[in-house]
């Protein structure tokens, strides 16, 4: 975290983290749609005030101009991820707790903290790029996640679903590292000039024609690179844990 505040995080680590993020809720906010009206799934279904896609796409469109989608670069294990909730989705809806939790609580917890780093390490002004921290829906952080908590914890599971659930959410930290851990090596799939950090960075408008890039992991030395990506996973999981296994 001391690196982070240092503002040791490139622009190209911000926008693969955002496009990650993007494919990561799209399928997560998919899988909840479809299964809102199951027992475990619709008390903590929140749509109107966790949903992270709109957030994900103006930032998206603030870096690449309108063509993002066709600009995006998604590493491996992000995809890996996607294909996990999509199974969850289909197989065991109850397990979509643990994710839910996971990913939107531990955004929720440090989001507003990490944002305000974010934006003084990038040189980014008035919040442009930065929608995915802010969630204004939620006037008072901590009285949702008392509301969240609370609900999660009126679901009805047997002993073994629990058990279940609980070890899901130990897959989905896994999960989250391996992104983090990938980005770190992924850097250099992007081929751009990296702009000054501390200068304003100026969105895009031209787009490619490629279709939705996967990186290919950086095959030299990873002591070069950062590891900040992953200290801001970490902080969020950290927030979160100890709340988990309060389910």
């Amino acid at each position: 975290m001391l690196s982070y505040q240092r503002g040791r995080v490139t622009l190209q680590q911000y926008k693969l983290l955002l496009c990650s993020l993007y494919k990561i809720y799209e399928a997560l906010e998919e899988v909840l749609d479809c299964n809102a009206s199951h027992d475990a799934v619709a008390p903590i279904y929140f749509p109107q005030e966790l949903s992270r896609l709109p957030a994900l796409r103006s930032d998206l469109q603030h870096f690449y101009g309108r063509g993002w989608r066709e600009q995006m670069q998604v590493p491996d294990a992000a995809l890996a991820y996607v294909q996990r909730l999509q199974q969850v989705g289909r197989e065991h809806p109850e397990y979509l707790v643990a994710h839910a939790y996971t990913r939107y609580l531990g955004d929720l917890s440090g989001g507003q903290v990490l944002g305000r780093i974010t934006q003084r390490s990038l040189g980014l002004q008035d919040g442009e790029g930065l929608s995915f921290f802010s969630f204004p829906n939620i006037s008072s952080p901590k009285l949702f996640k008392q509301l969240y908590r609370s609900r999660m914890n009126s679901i009805t599971l047997t002993e073994e679903q629990r058990r279940a659930v609980l070890e899901e959410a130990n897959t989905a930290f896994q999960l989250n590292i391996q992104v983090f851990d990938e980005l770190q090596e992924c850097v250099s799939c992007v081929s751009e000039t990296e702009p000054a950090v501390r200068q304003r960075h100026t969105p895009q408008t031209q787009s490619t024609a490629a279709d939705v890039g996967v990186c290919e992991p950086l095959q030299g030395s990873l002591s070069l690179m950062p590891r900040l990506l992953r200290t801001l996973l970490g902080v969020c999981v950290l927030l979160a844990v100890g709340m988990v296994y309060a389910f």
